[in-house]
């Protein structure tokens, strides 16, 4: 079964939590803080696998949980780190964080992308010997995986996709024209998946075919196979629009033609304005007139227009060379480009505003799961996202609560893998 969309959820590992632990030797009377740090939990990775055409794998697990880091132990051990879990899609995956909708990823090239990162691992006490704190007790638990709900939406990667209604000769155009062997018969929607071909320009010189399956009046409403694979279309450099010139099937290619290019403006608009070469199929059935009267009109809508006979590759070589020479003017198959999820999202969803803040020895240890979300999202090192961090802090009523606490100026404050000295 052909799958294109999926929706799952992903969790890092989590990271393990550091020791407490004191060295104890023989003839040594006092033995310092030794506690090693928690490993750090697994990332959640995705990688393409080009042997992959769907996602239906999605269909039947959606839950996918890395495994945490182990924490440490003494003599200044540090726990395992979690091991990364792997997940493999077919290439042009596009990722998105469902809430927020913004491209996490367009899984298009080789390079993998690390979609949740495993949390940090927990400080042992070792890390809290101070000149005044030589025997700390205490160790931080490690950080929570990152965690999301994301949609895996199949966009395939062709330069080229073929339009028409059914049973217009796009398959044979296809069959025709590359390697690719997708079923042929007189009966519509007899495509029921997108089919890729690679079309052989000469050597070192291709481009790829999308035989994209039949549309109907009302596909951008879901009717007919619907607008599910209208998607494929998003990425293609140009169209080839396909028509039946002999009106086969009792229909006008005119009138085709005009349905066809609605739905697309209906779906996106930016696909009705995607270069279009219009091809006449099947002029073997068709009378002198009707391919006369079907080229004025398409070429007075500015569009090149070119007849074959498909099954007989009649016309077949002169729409590929037309179709090369449209490509080496337009640019690279489009990438949707990566969209930072914005700290101020995090924020709108939390209603749980409740934190806690413990001391030990001299140390301010702020929990608050929902500040946990901005805080792994929020860039330190920018001035303004520091402003920001700030701000949050101080409308929560945190700082307020350290003061309460009767915190004094520079004293420890931390808050999972922060710490920094307060000031008033």
């Amino acid at each position: 079964m052909f799958v294109d969309i999926a929706k799952i959820k992903i969790k890092a590992g989590d990271g393990g939590r550091g020791a407490v632990s004191f060295r104890r030797e023989k003839y040594v009377a006092a033995g310092g803080p030794d506690g090693g740090d928690g490993g750090r939990g697994g990332n959640i990775v995705f990688q393409i696998d080009d042997n992959l055409s769907t996602l239906a794998d999605f269909r039947y697990k959606r839950k996918y949980k890395a495994p945490n880091g182990e924490p440490g132990s003494g003599g200044r051990k540090n726990g395992r780190r979690g091991e990364d879990l792997i997940i493999k899609v077919p290439r042009g995956t596009v990722i998105r964080e469902v809430e927020s909708g913004a491209v996490m990823s367009d899984m298009s090239d080789d390079e993998p992308f690390i979609a949740a990162k495993g949390g940090r691992g927990g400080w042992g006490n070792d890390h809290f010997s101070t000149p005044t704190r030589q025997a700390p007790r205490f160790a931080k638990d490690g950080i929570p995986g990152e965690e999301w709900e994301v949609t895996l939406e199949l966009k395939l990667l062709a330069d080229v996709g073929l339009l028409g209604f059914p049973n217009v000769g796009k398959s044979t155009l296809v069959s025709v024209v590359s390697q690719a062997k997708p079923i042929i018969a007189d009966y519509h929607f007899t495509t029921l998946t997108p089919v890729l071909g690679v079309v052989s320009m000469g050597e070192g010189s291709s481009f790829v075919m999308a035989d994209i399956p039949g549309l109907i009046e009302g596909a951008s409403e879901g009717i007919g196979l619907g607008h599910e694979f209208l998607r494929h279309v998003e990425r293609c450099r140009m169209l080839v629009h396909i028509l039946d010139a002999a009106g086969s099937e009792g229909r006008d290619p005119i009138e085709d033609f005009e349905i066809i290019n609605a739905e697309l403006e209906k779906f996106n608009p930016e696909l009705a304005q995607r270069p279009q070469i219009v091809v006449a199929n099947k002029i073997d059935l068709a009378e002198d007139e009707q391919i006369e009267r079907l080229r004025s009109y398409i070429e007075g809508k500015g569009y090149k227009f070119l007849t074959m006979c498909a099954p007989i590759t009649e016309g077949t070589k002169e729409v590929i060379n037309a179709v090369w020479e449209m490509l080496g003017t337009l640019p690279p198959i489009k990438r949707y480009e990566t969209e930072k999820i914005p700290a101020t999202f995090f924020e709108r969803q939390v209603e749980d505003r409740s934190f806690n803040i413990s001391v030990q020895d001299g140390v301010y240890f702020v929990e608050a799961k929902w500040l946990l979300k901005i805080l792994q999202r929020t860039d330190l090192d920018d001035y303004e996202s520091l402003q920001y961090f700030q701000r949050v802090l101080q409308s929560s009523g945190i700082i307020e609560a350290l003061v309460e606490k009767g915190i004094q100026e520079g004293e420890t404050v931390s808050i999972y893998d922060l710490e920094f000295d307060f000031v008033f």
